[in-house]
Formats: C-alpha cells, sequence, structure tokens
C-alpha cells in the first residue's frame, strides 16, 4: 500500500524539522521535500543538516522523496530557470549540477528518489505545439541532460522520476514516454511521477492514465485542479474524481509515496495539511471497506 505524503513546499514557512513533527503528528507517512532557500538548499547546507533530518525521519517512519521544483533556488529573477532546455549551455549545466546535489541529498537522507520535469523550452512552446523536427531535436537535449542525473543517481542507488508538467515541454504522460524511448536502453531508468491535478489540467482520464502507467509509476503528486486550469486546489475544490483515483493507485499495487502537493497554502500549512489528510482519509474509505 502506498503511503500518504505531504510536500514541503506546502510548508515553506516551517523549519524541516518542526515539519516533519507536524505531518507526522497529523498522520502522514512521508514527507516530499522540495530543497529551497529556507532548508536543505544544496549550496549552502548547515552542518549535520541531512544527518539530522534522516535521523528524524527514521525516528518518525516518514518515507523521503526529494522534489527539485524551487521556484528561485538557481535563479532569483527567473522561476524555475535554468532548466534542461534553457538556450545556455551553462544554464543547462547549472540545472544538471543541481539534480546531481539532489541525487547526494536523496542518498544522505536514505530517500529512495528524487522527481523532477522537463522546465519550459526558450520559446515557451509544449512538445504538442511543434513540428516533428524540433520534437526531436528537443527530446534529444532533453534527453543528454537526463543522461547524466541518471548515471549519477545509478551511482548513489537513488531512482530518478520525471515528471509531466503543464506549461512545460513535456505536459503528458505520453510525451513522458516519447522522451523514454529517445533515452533507448536507458529509458527503463527513468521513472514516472504523475501529479493527478495535472491530468485534470491536460483532460488526461486520472483512473485510466494510472492504471495504463502501473509499469513505470513510482512517485505521485496529490492535489485537485480544474479542467484546463493549472492551480493546485483542496481536494473538493476542482474536477478530480479522489476516491476513484485513489482506488486506482490502490489497484495496481503502487508502494510508494503519494504525496500532497498545496504549494500555494503555506500561509495556512497546518490546517491545509489537516484538511488535505481529512478528506484522503474520507476518500480512501470505500477501499478499506472492501
Amino acid at each position: 500500500m502506498y503511503r500518504l505524503g505531504y510536500n514541503t513546499n506546502g510548508l515553506a514557512h516551517h523549519r524541516l524539522p518542526d515539519a516533519f513533527r507536524l505531518l507526522a503528528d497529523l498522520g502522514y507517512r512521508g514527507v516530499a521535500i522540495t530543497p529551497d532557500v529556507a532548508g536543505l538548499d544544496p549550496m549552502h547546507l548547515r552542518d549535520g543538516e541531512v544527518d539530522g533530518l534522516a535521523r528524524l525521519a527514521q525516528q518518525l517512519d516518514l518515507e523521503l522523496a526529494i522534489e527539485t521544483g524551487a521556484r528561485f533556488l538557481l535563479d532569483p529573477t527567473r522561476k524555475h530557470g535554468p532548466n534542461l532546455l534553457d538556450a545556455s549551455a551553462e544554464g543547462r549545466a547549472r540545472r544538471v549540477d543541481f539534480y546531481k546535489d539532489c541525487v547526494d541529498l536523496a542518498a544522505g537522507l536514505g530517500a529512495p528518489l528524487i522527481s523532477l520535469w522537463s522546465g519550459a523550452a526558450h520559446d515557451g512552446r509544449a512538445l504538442a505545439d511543434v513540428d516533428e523536427g524540433v520534437r526531436g531535436r528537443t527530446l534529444q537535449r532533453l534527453a543528454e541532460g537526463l543522461l547524466p542525473v541518471l548515471d549519477h543517481a545509478a551511482s548513489a542507488g537513488v531512482r530518478v522520476a520525471f515528471e509531466p508538467e503543464p506549461g512545460m515541454f513535456v505536459e503528458r504522460v505520453e510525451e513522458y514516454r516519447a522522451l523514454a524511448q529517445v533515452l533507448g536502453d536507458r529509458g527503463s531508468e527513468l521513472g514516472l511521477t504523475i501529479d493527478v491535478g495535472h491530468l485534470v489540467v491536460t483532460g488526461e482520464p486520472p483512473v485510466a492514465t494510472i492504471e495504463g502507467a502501473a509499469d513505470v509509476l513510482v512517485h505521485v503528486h496529490l492535489d485537485d485542479a480544474r479542467a484546463g486550469v493549472h492551480e493546485h486546489l483542496m481536494f473538493g475544490q476542482g474536477d478530480l474524481d479522489l476516491p476513484g483515483t485513489l482506488a486506482a493507485l490502490a489497484r495496481i499495487g503502487f508502494e510508494g509515496q503519494a504525496a500532497v502537493e498545496l504549494s500555494r497554502d503555506s500561509h495556512r500549512g497546518h490546517e491545509a495539511a489537516a484538511h488535505a489528510l481529512e478528506q484522503l482519509r474520507k476518500a480512501q474509505a470505500p477501499i478499506s471497506a472492501d
């Protein structure tokens, strides 16, 4: 059975040890850590920070994952920049180095995986909007950036999971499959992160998509959303069939972490985390009763 977790990008005003304890007290069994300026910043790690969090997670029986979506960690002027599709080779190299640092954080914390995404293409177009030639060249550039990350992760015993993200070059699960194909025999090393709210945004049926991705799914983000609008919402505020989605995860035997991602709710972090877990347990009730 999967573990319910919570992404620290929804607790951005909490110290990470406080966030761990808060989430464990509420009943969560996992934490998806977004390294950011306030904690686990790879460029400004504090002495003993990684070891201390690893011990605390073990004491609290929390499974960890590393998320890589901090908004301005690498560039204070560009959200999520630079990325693996940056026009600058130097920018792409900075993103690769950051991902390697995140792999090292995961290894030090005992986290099984890091989750990452493509970023937006420098001209802002998504894969579905470009011709076959541009598609092939851009996927190849993305694969070239991922290969050294996969190498580093393999040597550290950490899995890399790729998340399709609305507004980025790779937006849909079928496009993740295309990227894995470009990676050739290395494609099997790239797992899949599904954000169920993103599926609502892009019009991919959550239940069918989850069931169709059972062979590659290693990490899940949980949030609600409305069709066509990329905004992470509390469960019940959007169009997601939450009971059906959780039942699909149970049916495929998903055993990773399913982490709530409410990145715009840090101002009410404790309240949001508590309410989200309440909603999740209600949605799981029919599963438990079967």
